[in-house]
């Protein structure tokens, strides 16, 4: 059994040393064999492949892509010029300038085109995106139909399941959609229209429309005095005594 597993290894080893020197001698550039690819995945001369990625499946990485460092790819099409910092990549078509990361997860199903920016702990599934879009941190899209040019504030969630079934957001051209925006699934957001911040949208907003869906500030005065009279004299105390 030791043997056997020996040479399983050893044969392992063969089989990638053969796959990173033809991608080394093709113009990929490396800078570390630090680094895991499968057989089948194809990547254009003057990509970059940084260490601790992982490119498995049919894979196919474009020119000038940087990929890494750890980033997981698989079955995914990389357009050119675009990078993937620290993230996890399935099933998925990149379009070309676009960029992904660092800490995103890009799930199946998810198509960008030209310049879409999809970064810090961004989570996306089943979602098409149109030309420049940026969701810049902190957001899960699912089973979405996005257009061009549309901004997303950190906190957005698209509400897409309720147990039984998956419904889709339709969301149009140069679309702003605030900070903490819920869009509950089946939605559609106009062209040009604006979400307020905090809003959990449940009906269609037309184009150019803001759409509001939170209820007013009510100030109640002296209660957080009052509650908290304990809790600051305790902190006070931990202050003076240097703790």
């Amino acid at each position: 059994m030791e043997q056997n597993a020996a040479a399983a290894l050893q044969a392992a080893e063969e089989q990638y040393k053969a796959v990173f020197e033809k991608h080394l001698a093709a113009g990929v550039r490396f800078i570390s064999r630090d680094v895991y690819i499968d057989p089948e995945v194809e990547i254009a001369p003057g990509a970059t492949i940084l260490p601790g990625t992982i490119l498995r499946g049919k894979t196919v990485i474009g020119p000038d892509c940087v990929i890494g460092p750890h980033s997981l790819l698989e079955n995914t099409v990389v357009g050119a010029g675009s990078t993937v910092n620290a993230s996890q990549v399935y099933d998925s078509r990149l379009g070309e300038k676009s960029a992904v990361g660092p800490f995103a997860h890009i799930r199946v199903g998810t198509v960008t085109a030209k310049g879409v920016h999809l970064g810090a702990f961004v989570e996306t599934k089943n979602s098409n995106f149109g030309e420049g879009c940026a969701v810049s941190h902190l957001t899960y899209l699912g089973d979405s139909d996005v257009g061009e040019y549309c901004n997303f504030g950190c906190g957005t969630v698209t509400c897409n399941y309720d147990g039984v079934g998956k419904y889709r957001t339709e969301i149009g051209d140069y679309v702003f959609i605030g900070c903490n925006t819920n869009l509950v699934a089946p939605v559609k957001v106009g062209d040009g229209a604006y979400t307020a911040a905090g809003s959990t949208i449940t009906g269609e907003v037309p184009a150019g429309a803001l759409a509001v869906a939170r209820s007013r500030q009510k100030n109640i005065e002296g209660y957080a005095a009052k509650k908290l009279t304990p809790y600051i004299a305790k902190k006070k105390k931990k202050k003076e005594e240097g703790c």
